[in-house]
């Protein structure tokens, strides 16, 4: 039976930082941002309100900001290697996280099967953004239990990696889970844990284990 590899993005395969944080230094919004991130943290803002804030706060951006905030971000080593070692060994991979879509979406190009973020118009805005479109930590089950119907995959089959505590719910509806440079709540419900900058020793740890 194939397994199904959910992957969050924040803290997990970006070391240390999120796409929003990424994104508002190239526009020179960091103090902004950070400041946005706080208040979501400590619970202040929900998700939607989060977007509509980084939305205003990024009425500037262009798509060249966006690819430059990709390109020069602390990505793990060995996210294309482990993706490819993924389909090489006939499972599937997917990314889920709660930053925006147009930056999540670019790792397809990367070797995932599937990447799901908050849906944010496109780059410039021209449009505001729609509440119903962003996701929060309920909306990674969802999303992942919708990807194990299109891949014919069971719940039983996934493994979920993660870092922060976005990342609870779904860590408590899969039976295999890697806690990634993570929060402790995290790592305490978590099936594995791995500190360092390499996906591929985090994926090693459940690459030959099978429920």
């Amino acid at each position: 039976m194939a397994r199904l590899h959910l992957f969050d993005l924040d803290g997990t395969l970006l070391h240390g930082t999120a796409a929003p944080v990424e994104i508002s230094r190239q526009l020179g919004l960091d103090a902004e941002i950070l400041a946005l991130e706080r208040d979501f943290v400590a619970g202040r803002i929900d998700s939607p309100e989060y977007a509509v804030r980084v939305h205003a706060l990024w009425a500037e951006l262009t798509d060249a900001q966006v690819t430059a905030a990709f390109e020069e971000a602390p990505w793990l080593s060995g996210i294309r290697e482990t993706w490819a070692d993924i389909r090489e060994d006939g499972d599937y991979c997917a990314v889920v996280s709660l930053s925006p879509s147009f930056f999540v979406e670019r790792l397809v190009a990367w070797g995932a099967h599937a990447a799901y973020g908050s849906r944010f118009p496109a780059v410039p805005f021209t449009e505001p953004v729609q509440a119903a479109g962003i996701l929060d930590a309920a909306a990674k089950v969802e999303i992942a239990n919708r990807l194990c119907e299109e891949f014919g995959v069971r719940r039983s089959d996934c493994v979920a990696y993660g870092d922060s505590l976005s990342d609870l719910e779904l860590f408590g509806v899969v039976p295999v889970s890697v806690a990634v440079n993570a929060d402790p709540r995290l790592v305490s419900l978590a099936t594995h844990s791995y500190v360092g900058r390499d996906l591929r020793k985090a994926y090693e740890l459940v690459r030959h284990t099978r429920q």
